[in-house]
Parts: C-alpha cells; sequence; structure tokens
C-alpha cells in the first residue's frame, strides 16, 4: 500500500547540490491542494482508485497515465490533512512564530504516481535534490516496513500486518472454517500479508485451499481464471489482503460471474470502504478488523466548506461534487456526460458516508500524523546545541536521544558523558567537614572540662550524669554529618538516617530525663508529693533507654523493610548525573524526623512548665531554650530539603544537624562553662539556689 505523509523537505538530507543541472522529461503535475508555510509536509493520498495505461507504439512518447475511479473516502483524509495544518498554524504552544505548508497530490492508488508524487514534493520545477527523507504514513500496514535497519526513517501511525493476520487467524478458529481460500492484491502489502497468515496457520487444523493474486496491470482474462477457480472450489471461506482501488473492478467481475455463498475476511485497507459495500450487495456480512477510530471535532464543518464555488480552478473539487451529487458544476463543459448541478441535489446513497465524521478511522490516522510531524519539528527547532539530550550529527535526518548517562556537546553533534554531581570533599564539602569536626572538638572539650570539674556544685546539682550523656550523644550528633559527605554507596545511605536519628533521639531522650529530674526536684518540697522517688538514676537510665529503642525500632523495619540505597538521579537535572541517597521509604524518613520531633516538642512543654521555678541556676529556661531553636531549625529544614537541587539537598540535612547541635551545645553548656571557667565565686550550692544573702 502506497499512502505515504512526506516530512517537510527542509528536514531532508540534500546529497546533490541545489545548482545540479537537471532536464524535465515529463510533465510536472501541480498538487490538488497546496498552501506556502516555513515547514512543507507533503501528503500523497490514493484519490483514484484505477489509473488507464496509454496506448504506446514505442515511436513517440506515451501520453500521462489516467487516473479513474474518484474516491471520495481518500479526498476526505486529504480534507483531514489540511484541517489539522490550519488548527496548529492558530495554536501558540505547538511551532510558535512558523508556519507548516502542506503540498498534496493523488497517487492514484499506484506505486509509480505515488513515486512520482514523492519527488514532486521534493523538488521544485526548477531544481532537482537527491534527499533522503522521512516520512509518516497513515496507512501502510506492510509488515515488510517494519526493518528499522533497512527503513530507519520510516514511520506510521497504524499497526503493522503482523498484529492483523494473528487476529484473522484466531477469527478462523474461533468459527471453525477450516478451508480457506487467499485473495490477494499483487504487491508486497499482499505477499507479506499471506507469508504472516500462512506462519500463523501453522500447527493448526486450519488449512490453505489456494491463493489467487488480483493482478497489476488489470485483465479479464486473468481475473476470470481466478473467478474460476473460486467457484469451483469447496473453500467457501475467502480472505482478501487488497486497497479498494484494486479490488474494486474485481468485485465487478464478481458480480457478473454471480457467484454465491462467500464469507468474505476483509483485510483493514477495504473492511470500511463504503464505496464498495454499498456498490456491492454480496459483501454484506463480511467480517474484518478495521483500524481504531479517533475524534475530530471540526472534521464535518471543514468538509462542507470544500465546494466547488470556493475552488472553482480545483478540478479535484469539481470531481468531487460530480461524484457526491452525480450533477457537473461546469454547464459550459461539453466533456461531461452528467446533468448541470441545479443546488437541490442530495448527496448519492453510496456517498453518503462521505459527510458521516462520528467515527474517523484513517482519517483520524492522518490527523494523527500530521500532528506527530508538527511535535517532530516543534521538538527539532528546540534541539539547540548544549541544550539537550540530542545529536545531531552530519547528514542525519533527525536528533537522536542520548542514552540516560549522556548529554549532547557544545555543537550538538555528539554525546559526551554527563557531569557526575555529589557532596564531595570539595570546597562546600570541606567546609561542613571543618565545622562538623569542629563542633565535635569542642563538645569533646566541654566534656574535659565538666569531667575536670565533676565535683563542682554547678556540675553536681545538675544531674552530672546525664550531661556526659548528652555531650557524647552531641559528639556523635556532630560526627554523623560526616557519613553525608561523599559519593553515596550501600553502606553509607543506610548509615546516613539510622545514625543522624538515633543518637539526637539519644540526646533529646537525655534531655528529656534531666527536664523530669528539674521538674521532679522542685515539685518534691510540696507535701505528700513523692515523685523524686520515680526519677532516682535507675529510673533516668530506663527513660533514656526506653525513648531510644522506640527510635531503634523504627531503623530497624526501615532497614528490614524498604532500606536507603544509592540512586543514580537522570530527571531532576537532566544535563548532571546527581549521585543521592534515596530514602527507600518516605514514610519510614518522616516517621523517624516525626519521633525527634515528638521528643522535642515533650522537653519544650515540660521545661516551658519549669521556667520559672526558685534558683539562680534554673536549668529548664535554658532546656526551653534551646529546644525552641532545635525546633526551628528542623521545621526550617522541611521546606529547604524539598526544595533544594542535587548536592544541595544534602549539603541543608548537613546544616540542619550542625546548626541543632551547636544550639543545644551552646545553650545548655555555655552558662555552666561560663560560671565554671569566668566567674567560679558563683560555683556554691548555696549561690545556685538562690540562697545567698546580698
Amino acid at each position: 500500500m502506497t499512502p505515504l505523509l512526506v516530512l517537510p523537505s527542509l528536514l531532508c538530507h540534500v546529497l546533490l547540490s541545489a545548482a545540479t543541472v537537471c532536464v524535465l522529461w515529463g510533465d510536472f503535475e501541480l498538487p490538488v491542494f497546496m498552501n506556502n508555510g516555513d515547514f512543507t509536509i507533503g501528503g500523497i493520498f490514493p484519490m483514484h482508485y484505477r489509473v488507464e495505461m496509454p496506448h504506446t507504439d514505442y515511436k513517440l512518447q506515451p501520453m500521462s497515465a489516467q487516473c479513474k475511479g474518484f474516491d471520495p473516502r481518500a479526498f476526505r483524509w486529504a480534507q483531514a490533512m489540511r484541517l489539522a495544518v490550519e488548527e496548529i498554524n492558530n495554536r501558540t504552544d505547538l511551532l510558535p512564530n512558523h508556519m507548516l505548508g502542506y503540498k498534496i497530490y493523488d497517487s492514484c492508488s499506484t506505486p509509480i504516481t505515488a513515486q512520482k508524487a514523492v519527488l514532486q514534493v521534493l523538488n521544485g520545477q526548477e531544481t532537482a535534490h537527491g534527499a533522503m527523507c522521512s516520512g509518516i504514513s497513515y496507512f501502510s500496514t506492510c509488515s515488510c516496513l517494519s526493518n528499522r535497519a533497512k527503513y530507519p526513517t520510516f514511520f506510521r501511525v497504524v499497526p503493522n500486518d503482523d498484529y492483523q493476520v494473528k487476529a484473522i487467524a484466531r477469527l478462523l478458529k474461533h468459527f471453525g472454517w477450516k478451508w480457506i481460500g487467499v485473495v490477494t492484491e499483487d504487491h508486497d502489502y499482499g505477499r507479506f500479508a499471506l507469508q504472516g497468515l500462512k506462519r500463523e496457520l501453522e500447527n493448526t487444523d486450519i488449512c490453505l485451499a489456494y491463493h489467487e493474486m488480483i493482478p497489476k496491470d488489470y485483465s479479464v482474462e486473468k481475473v476470470l481464471k481466478i473467478l474460476d477457480v473460486m467457484r469451483t472450489s469447496s473453500a467457501k471461506v475467502i480472505v482478501v489482503f487488497s486497497v479498494e482501488g484494486e479490488f474494486y473492478p474485481f468485485l465487478k467481475e464478481f458480480m457478473n460471474q454471480n457467484i454465491t455463498g462467500i464469507q468474505w475476511i476483509a483485510s483493514e485497507a477495504w473492511v470500511t470502504a463504503s464505496v464498495l459495500a454499498e456498490s456491492y450487495p454480496l459483501l454484506d456480512g463480511t467480517i474484518g478488523f478495521a483500524i481504531r477510530k479517533g475524534r475530530i471535532p471540526r472534521l464535518r464543518d471543514y468538509l462542507l466548506t470544500v465546494d466547488p464555488w470556493r475552488y472553482p480552478s480545483n478540478p479535484m473539487v469539481h470531481e468531487l461534487w460530480e461524484a457526491l451529487y452525480g450533477c457537473s458544476t461546469s454547464p459550459a463543459s461539453g466533456s461531461s456526460q452528467l446533468p448541470t448541478c441545479t443546488g437541490n441535489e442530495t448527496i448519492r446513497d453510496q456517498y453518503s458516508s462521505y459527510m458521516n465524521t462520528s467515527s474517523p478511522r484513517v482519517t483520524y490516522n492522518v490527523y494523527k500524523a500530521v500532528y506527530a510531524i508538527a511535535h517532530s519539528l516543534h521538538g527539532l527547532i528546540n534541539c539547540k546545541p548544549g541544550k539537550g539530550p540530542f545529536q545531531n550529527s552530519s547528514y542525519s535526518v533527525d536528533c537522536i536521544s542520548c542514552p540516560d548517562d549522556f548529554w549532547s556537546n557544545l555543537n550538538g553533534t555528539q554525546c559526551i558523558p554527563k557531569v557526575v554531581e555529589f557532596l564531595s570533599h570539595d570546597a562546600m564539602g570541606m567546609t561542613l567537614t571543618v565545622i562538623a569536626v569542629a563542633g565535635a572538638c569542642l563538645t569533646l572539650l566541654v566534656l574535659a572540662v565538666f569531667f575536670h570539674f565533676r565535683n563542682t556544685p554547678i556540675v553536681r546539682l545538675n544531674n552530672s550524669e546525664l550531661s556526659f550523656f548528652i555531650l557524647l550523644s552531641l559528639t556523635l550528633c556532630f560526627l554523623c554529618a560526616l557519613v553525608f559527605i561523599g559519593e553515596p554507596t550501600s553502606w553509607s545511605c543506610m548509615l546516613r538516617h539510622t545514625a543522624f536519628s538515633i543518637t539526637f533521639s539519644l540526646c533529646i531522650s537525655c534531655i528529656l530525663g534531666k527536664t523530669l529530674v528539674v521538674l521532679g526536684a522542685f515539685t518534691a518540697t510540696r507535701p505528700g508529693n513523692d515523685l523524686m522517688k520515680w526519677l532516682g538514676p535507675r529510673q533516668q537510665r530506663v527513660i533514656i533507654f526506653s525513648c531510644t529503642l522506640v527510635q531503634v525500632v523504627i531503623c530497624a523495619a526501615w532497614l528490614i523493610s524498604a532500606p536507603p540505597f544509592p540512586l543514580r538521579n537522570t530527571q531532576y537535572q537532566r544535563s548532571k548525573i546527581i549521585l543521592e541517597c534515596s530514602e527507600g521509604s518516605e514514610l519510614a524518613f518522616w516517621c523517624v524526623l516525626g519521633y525527634i520531633g515528638l521528643l522535642a516538642c515533650l522537653c519544650f512543654v515540660l521545661a516551658f512548665l519549669a521556667r520559672k521555678l526558685p534558683g539562680n541556676f534554673n536549668e529548664a529556661k535554658y532546656i526551653t531554650f534551646s529546644m525552641l531553636i532545635f525546633c526551628a531549625v528542623w521545621l526550617a529544614f522541611i521546606p529547604a530539603y524539598v526544595s533544594s537541587p542535587g548536592k544541595f539537598t544534602v549539603a541543608v540535612e548537613i546544616f540542619a544537624i550542625l546548626a541543632s547541635a551547636f544550639g543545644l551545645l551552646f545553650c545548655l553548656f555555655a552558662p555552666k562553662c561560663y560560671i565554671i571557667l569566668l566567674k567560679p565565686d558563683k560555683n556554691t550550692k548555696l549561690n545556685l539556689i538562690g540562697k545567698v544573702t546580698k
């Protein structure tokens, strides 16, 4: 089958110079419809379904072949192409600032005429180019065209015949038809469809009685021989692979022979051809697989605009009118045997489907093909050097998408490896590393100070054991930030969030235990209050262990069910490969953060309640302030984490870890270090409980 949509000639790779001298050996046919634009699409449609070859004596140049048998169905396909181009030109989101043009030719349902039309689309009347172009077919189903190595520039919007022959084989099996005949056209479409059907019928109980081919050069004698085979054969189920143009005259002779009792199985090429169904009642009961239908909202209104008065010089439009209404629009012409149109005619029965646009099939394929071309052009226009994942090498018809791990170079001529990005030990990574190590060292220094002055009142009254636990856990918090720096691996991804979450949970649990002790110590003076017996050293350890254990269980469930893993992200920034750790389970990630937030909020509430208790050194005030800073840092982290791209996502998380750790360190221990190192005279029990006489 020959119908083809040719991509714009501006995209074709010119093999010969435009200045090549050419000689026009035959008549140059003008397009049936033509419209200029920045990009010109060639449309080739079988608006006539047969050709009469002129007589030749090989002495004089033969006359041009005459196209006969006007087909309004194919004419409607051409109008669908024009409508699609018009819609695209009126859009602002598709090919902005560019206009599509078109040249529409009649193939007369023959390969030679179609070839001539293709060359006329590619060449002008003055210049000739040897060109390689891409084509999009709306109706070519031959499986022979599926070889991408042989036909790299051929595309289509219709399934190939491999699917159709499978369906026909299943149809025959379903109805129990085991003895069949096959009639095909004498082209690759028919030959490859027969091969595919035979392949599908192997190892089944369905047998082929005969195979006949409708001759390319129509001959009544040859057709009568085929009909004689059909008449004498006991096979009454006939599968036909043919376009309607070649099948139409065959059916005419078939009807004259008065052969009956045939069950026709139609290929997609003619199963919906209304001109056959309405001309030959013998086809009633035909079964076949049609092309999927679609919807073209404005098609009917557009068809109504095509009339001889709007296109007075277009002979094809006049021919359409003669076919639809059986009258001539040119009364002055003596060549027409039809009566002159009066304007009161109604559309003829056999062509009534021309205006039926409720379920377009091939028409919709044409419509889709034009839009496919438009979207391809739109992508090519945006295929700018260094701006996309495309390569467009010399003499290439199209942009070729680079693999996921590659990007086009500045000239857009080859694919080069993408830049790999992660938070390495560069300037940013080294800065964060230095801050984390400095924080850990500072925390250990404070721990050394507290250990040296462990027997002084300020250390003893503020629960030295819990203070040591808090300082050790803060040291681990600072150090866990180092795991986030460097190329992600399976182990580092699993260690990052689990180490961070468990160390912070330990730290906040210790602060929670200290807050409870502070609150219990000041309320224990009330008569009958024995709260402190439930907050002894052993109970404090149980509280810390229990609160930390909950986080350990959450992390264990996370690592078992959906552990974090390294990911090569090529979608967020298509010019880069971002190496990152995928959480594995976002629910688990937010549960971990949520649990730390819950502990921090509980600490804040209890410390806030104890902030006004008596004493010159009421630690509850500092715990309140530290939890306020902690919560503020992590609330600010959430939107920053979600919106930060690439390695900055990790940097934001490290910053939140370091900021919250420094906040806890300074708020909880800076006032104590100040008294221990700079104001030792205030490091007395009486001063700390507020009983010093001024």
